[in-house]
């Protein structure tokens, strides 16, 4: 991808060293068993809609950490420590999100977003870029407002016509064509997925964790964290992992994860890919900036 680059020679010595849109009708969240694997295998926290790893199916259970110091204690401690600093220091921040998802064996196209973020009440405001698919609309949530619902509206075309409508975030509609409800975007919500899935997969071996100084992600520097699971196991959610955090803001504004390849000779598959450009934060966003009413929004609300 054009925005994300790893030195190469940074990356080698590391390894000596050790690493929305709105559609109409979908899927709900996973249920308690997805291709033979049970949702207990995976540990705490959020499993993705419509998108378990499929290269791990029949797989055992990974063995148990050996004495000493796990690979991933590392970057656990890094993560944990983000994310005290992003409660502690970011208020909101803005951002342009490009996400692109893997989606019952299918890999969607990127999708782009202008986003504001509150953190708190926790509050989100979308803008869908592109593509034209889903270009224009427009997605509202304020924790602890509307009855726990979020806004939407379509851009263009029939869907449109319907204008703006009030849904559970985890429902089935607001859930079409994603892998996580709007209540999990965000840096803050990527970093404590992050910390829930190293404290669980600590307790395993067979990981491989590498740092990599001097990455690129659109001109941004950051220290790419690559964790890898060579052995496909039942317990896993990912094949390879890597984040990128941001060496000014501290913060992940990447990341990227793959499955295990489905064949002998094949390639890993990408399940999700989620990037943050262009992140402003501490902006003071007030409550003006999250109300439908606001007159720069078209949820057509008086």
């Amino acid at each position: 991808m054009a925005w994300v680059r790893c030195n190469s020679r940074s990356m080698a010595q590391g390894r000596n060293r050790s690493r929305l849109g709105i559609v109409l009708l979908a899927a709900f969240l996973a249920p308690a068993v997805v291709q033979g694997q049970q949702v207990s295998d995976f540990g705490p926290g959020l499993l993705p809609n419509g998108g378990l790893p499929r290269g791990n199916i029949g797989s055992p259970a990974a063995p148990a950490a050996t004495v000493g110091v796990n690979p991933l204690q590392p970057a656990l401690e890094l993560a944990e420590r983000g994310l005290a600093g992003i409660q502690t220091s970011i208020s909101d921040y803005s951002a342009t999100v490009v996400k692109r998802e893997r989606i019952d064996g299918k890999l969607g196209e990127h999708e782009y977003m202008f986003a504001k973020i509150r953190q708190k009440p926790f509050s989100v405001y979308l803008s869908f870029l592109g593509p034209d698919s889903v270009k224009g609309q427009e997605v509202l949530f304020v924790d602890g407002r509307n009855d726990g619902n979020m806004m939407a509206h379509a851009g263009s075309g029939v869907r449109a016509l319907v204008g703006t409508v009030s849904l559970k975030p985890q429902s089935m509609l607001a859930m079409a064509g994603q892998r996580y409800p709007v209540t999990e975007l965000g840096v803050e919500n990527l970093t404590k997925r992050l910390v829930e899935v190293a404290r669980h997969d600590s307790q395993f071996g067979e990981c491989e964790v590498n740092f990599y100084p001097n990455a690129k992600v659109n001109g941004r520097v950051c220290t790419c964290i690559q964790v890898t699971h060579p052995v496909p196991r039942k317990n896993f959610r990912f094949h390879l992992a890597r984040v990128f955090i941001d060496d000014e803001l501290t913060v992940p504004i990447r990341y990227e994860s793959y499955d295990w390849p489905l064949e002998a000779a094949g390639q890993p598959q990408l399940m999700e890919e989620y990037t943050y450009m262009n992140v402003k934060i501490n902006n003071g966003f007030t409550d003006a900036d999250f109300d439908p009413k606001n007159t720069a929004y078209k949820f057509g609300v008086k």
